[in-house]
């Protein structure tokens, strides 16, 4: 029975957190804490939303790899113009 890469990562109960992915977590939280107070002192909606969503995404991602790709991907959004 073949899945593709996007229906792999099943709902599981009993989340595997590991060292690593708490981490990123607290990195990419504080990434994001610093780009919400940057946009709100310069009212940059942008780079609030972006804040925001670094700061909430490692709740919802169990896997390291994916929440390295995409802590990545919206830290890069912060600077694109």
């Amino acid at each position: 029975m073949k899945t593709t890469f996007l229906l792999s990562f099943r709902y599981n109960r009993r989340m595997n957190w590991d060292l690593g992915t708490l981490f990123l977590g607290l990195f990419f939280g504080l990434v994001g804490f610093s780009a919400w107070r940057y946009g709100k002192q310069i009212t940059s909606a942008r780079h609030m939303f972006l804040g925001f969503i670094l700061m909430a995404y490692s709740y919802f991602v169990p896997n390291f790899w994916v929440a390295l790709l995409i802590g990545a991907v919206l830290s890069l959004f912060l600077f694109w113009p």
